[in-house]
């Protein structure tokens, strides 16, 4: 009996995402990666700027457009940071915001 060509497909599909899964957790732990440990270092250079450029949480978020209290939540890293919102912060901090993102090398299978 032939098999259904979309749930071939289906299936194919399933474990082509389960393998790149894998190959992003896989990554993730051999280069040490902590997504939340990111979070917080961004968190501490708004934080270091800010109180360089000599402001408050309260200044900073009037400037930002938007409440003190997600500035809080920004520096202690509670939460993944938007660039968006990044990109207004670096503004009103006369800050440069710098991305940048490397290709890894391909794994030989």
């Amino acid at each position: 009996m032939a098999s259904h060509p979309h749930t071939q497909r289906h299936r194919l599909t399933a474990q082509s995402l389960e393998r790149m899964r894998e190959g992003i957790r896989k990554r993730a732990e051999a280069l040490g990666r902590d997504h939340e440990q990111r979070f917080a270092e961004v968190g501490r250079m708004v934080a270091d700027n800010r109180v360089d450029r000599g402001m408050s949480q309260q200044e900073l978020a009037v400037l930002c457009g938007t409440t003190q209290s997600a500035i809080a939540r920004l520096e202690r890293g509670g939460r993944p940071p938007k660039l968006d919102t990044l990109m207004r912060i670096a503004d009103a901090l006369d800050a440069d915001l710098v991305l940048e993102m490397r290709l890894r090398p391909r794994e030989t299978e």
